[in-house]
């Protein structure tokens, strides 16, 4: 018997000009059960195509979110460092030195992205804050279209796209946690101008185009191009290179059929290309890196509360194990062990910067988990991972629906005010415009360290871990002892003298000399008590 569809029945009615039934000999049970499985087979593609526009809106609104927050671009996080990055790249492109404290030292936050953007922001006059809109912006297009062109790469089925930009971003857990170069809405609409967000959509371009490449048997300059842009992401962002470099020897490794010495000869030649960039880039040592230390303990908190930050993450693990299950060289499945494996190492050892591989393990589960909704070869199983996936992702959604308070006000909708948020800072704008481009401020308040060099100002202690500054414990000690009531006027006024601090920022309770002292001259005020001071 054949079984046709109502498109099938309308061509044969208009073909040859017959008009009887296509089956006659169909007998009344059999033609009403027929009918049936017609009627549920529309039904069922009724239902599939209801849920796939349902998926396409909601990934949508989430880019919408995004793109609001390429305006918004609220102040959280490094952003201030950003800034001052590029800030210190427009006033002296060959020799910036440190974006933070006055020092003549090489900086690796000094990449071919924030030099791009230095470079379009002088040419064109756009300030260094607008530049970091249009930053924003490129990462946000690089990021969507990296999760489509690496999906693609991995599986023909379309609704996958949208439901691993969903995935990604509402998938973490169910405690708020944002952190630079992770997945996750907050995570993203905060870091969204950072150079790990390029670098995170660049790498999965990267991934998509080594897939192809393997898949297609891509020539040598192809493989070359590989290694150029793998030495742009680990330049751009050190951290997001080392999840890159994992993704690659997954994928490596997980190819169908395994690669001939011709390809890993390729691949080698790529890699060494990209060696040789990294070694002849002029702003920073890139080798030097291997040996900084001081990152464990910022790290520490990647080894903390990892349930309530990503146990949603657990759907996707069920999701590799079935793709293991059908492939034991699957290349998310490669991924995900080797990202377990180090982040297990750093906790084994005490290295808590090996943390920052996690991003490599939630990828590798959030787009398995997408593909295998609507890849899996079983029915069954599609449905049953579809239903819990929609649950998780209602979860995510009450995790990550502070992010609408960035955009929206929250007395209207007040269940976004009840919604873990991570609050953004107030600008310390108004501090700057009494000190000059490159004067430099006697602080330890915490946001003014992170925020009056986007400014153009430098501060006497730096407000973040800097591994080429070679005086950074000193300095901290120094600001320490300045507003310590043990340290004499005279010694005061030595440390002014010695790190060339023109203007000191404190509150009334900071201790540092007295506001009626008459080597300090009060020129502005802050709306939380801060008090900015020249010095005569």
């Amino acid at each position: 018997m054949h079984l046709t569809t109502d498109k099938d029945d309308k061509d044969d009615k208009g073909g040859m000009g017959a008009a009887e039934p296509a089956e006659p000999y169909l007998t009344g049970a059999m033609a009403g059960r027929l009918s049936r499985l017609r009627k549920e087979t529309r039904a069922s593609w009724t239902r599939a195509n209801r849920l796939w526009k349902g998926v396409c809106i909601a990934a949508g609104l989430i880019i919408v979110l995004l793109a609001l927050m390429v305006i918004r671009l609220p102040w959280a996080g490094d952003l201030g460092i950003h800034a001052a990055t590029i800030e210190r790249l427009r006033h002296d492109l060959g020799n910036p030195g440190d974006p933070l404290v006055n020092a003549d030292v090489a900086s690796p936050y000094y990449s071919p992205w924030m030099v791009a953007l230095a470079v379009i922001g002088q040419i064109t006059g756009v300030s260094t804050f607008s530049m970091l809109h249009f930053a924003a912006l490129a990462d946000l297009v690089l990021l969507v279209t990296g999760i489509h062109h690496f999906v693609r790469a991995l599986t023909r089925r379309r609704a996958a796209v949208p439901l691993a930009i969903l995935s990604m971003t509402l998938l973490m857990g169910w405690t708020l946690f944002t952190w630079s170069g992770f997945p996750g809405l907050t995570s993203l609409a905060l870091c969204l101008a950072y150079p790990s967000t390029f670098a995170l959509g660049a790498s999965l371009h990267l991934w998509a185009l080594l897939r192809k490449a393997l898949t297609r048997g891509w020539k040598l300059p192809a493989f070359l191009g590989v290694g150029m842009l793998l030495a742009l992401v680990m330049l751009v962002h050190q951290f997001t290179g080392v999840v890159t470099v994992c993704g690659l020897l997954a994928l490596l490794l997980g190819a169908r059929p395994f690669p001939s010495l011709t390809v890993w000869l390729r691949a080698a030649v790529a890699a060494a290309l990209a060696l040789a960039i990294l070694l002849i880039w002029p702003y920073y040592s890139f080798l030097s890196l291997l040996g900084v230390g001081g990152l464990d303990s910022v790290h520490k908190p990647l080894y903390e509360h990892l349930f309530s930050h990503f146990g949603l993450v657990l759907v996707g693990v069920a999701a590799l194990w079935m793709r293991f299950r059908r492939d034991r060289r699957d290349p998310l499945v490669l991924l995900f062990a080797l990202g377990v494996l180090v982040f297990a190492l750093g906790g084994i050892t005490g290295h808590y910067a090996y943390g920052r591989i996690l991003p490599a393990v939630l990828i590798s589960a959030q787009l398995a988990l997408a593909i295998e909704c609507v890849d899996s070869p079983d029915v069954d199983t599609r449905a049953i991972l579809g239903t819990v996936t929609g649950a998780a992702l209602l979860m995510g959604c009450w995790a990550q629906a502070g992010t609408l308070s960035y955009v929206l006000p929250t007395k209207p909708l007040p269940i976004i005010g009840k919604a873990p948020t991570q609050k953004p800072w107030k600008s310390f704008a108004w501090a700057a415009k009494h000190v000059p481009y490159g004067g430099v401020v006697m602080t330890k308040d915490y946001f003014p360290l992170r925020q009056l060099p986007a400014y153009g100002p430098y501060t006497v202690e730096s407000g973040y871990p800097d591994f080429f500054l070679t005086d950074t414990a000193q300095r901290a000690k120094d600001t320490d002892a300045y507003f310590s009531s043990a340290t004499t006027r005279e010694e005061k006024l030595a440390l002014l003298h010695t790190y060339r601090a023109g203007w000191v920022l404190q509150t009334a309770h900071d201790g540092g000399l007295s506001e009626h002292d008459p080597a300090l001259k009060l020129v502005g005020r802050g709306s939380k008590g801060e008090l900015l001071f020249k010095v005569r």
